[in-house]
């Protein structure tokens, strides 16, 4: 069985804080990997119509108990679009759910077979896979071809909806944004402070308080 590793990153990554559901692209349409490979829509249509979803791994280790499941599958103009979700009653799950929100965590590889008359070699060496049959889609930590982007800010639009109270936005600042404590506990008394009615602020004070906004906005970018 042949593997092939992507980031995360151009998967476009989008999780849930509360299901351990995620999206992105298990593989990308068109670009050439470190493997000397190039993959064309289609490949995946007759696999995904005869075999059905793929098992989820993490680095391939097919031994062990699976670490979630897909959900969804199916190909687009930009690759292979997969919707997942983690047991996150399983120590590995919530392992690998904290590494995705994390940013430490970032590669995708897919298991497969290439069936026969599934490739042709262009003259330049550059291998052109027409047809994939998928095994399994591995969460993993050395991913191969570098194209992709994760998305963080989409998973922190994503935590930000179940902020309700003041320690859940303290929590938010502490373990999505990446906040210390005393960072956190700092910014909340100075939002309170600038949300709560009292007396008029001079413009001067007004200006102090964007200038600090501003940089607090460029330090979460």
């Amino acid at each position: 069985m042949h593997r092939k590793n992507l980031p995360l990153s151009d998967c476009q990554i989008k999780v849930d804080r509360e299901s351990g559901r995620f999206s992105g692209y298990a593989s990308t349409f068109g670009n050439i990997d470190s493997y000397g490979d190039t993959i064309i829509k289609g490949a995946y249509a007759q696999t995904l119509e005869q075999d059905g979803l793929p098992r989820m791994f993490f680095n391939h280790d097919g031994w062990e108990i699976p670490i979630g499941k897909w959900i969804d599958a199916g190909e687009d103009d930009i690759g292979l679009h997969v919707e997942g979700e983690l047991t996150l009653d399983m120590s590995k799950g919530r392992d690998v759910y904290a590494a995705m929100k994390h940013g430490t965590l970032d590669g995708l590889s897919i298991g497969y077979h290439v069936p026969k008359d599934g490739q042709e070699m262009r003259h330049d060496g550059i291998r052109i896979l027409k047809q994939i049959k998928l095994v399994e889609v591995s969460v993993v930590t050395q991913p191969a071809d570098q194209n992709a982007r994760v998305d963080l800010n989409s998973l922190k639009y994503e935590a930000m909806q179940g902020i309700e109270t003041e320690r859940d936005l303290e929590r938010f600042l502490r373990d999505v944004v990446g906040c210390s404590k005393g960072f956190s506990t700092a910014l909340l008394t100075r939002v309170k402070a600038i949300m709560l009615p009292g007396d008029p602020v001079s413009d001067e004070a007004k200006a102090k308080e964007a200038q600090f906004l501003a940089g607090l906005a460029q330090r979460f970018n």
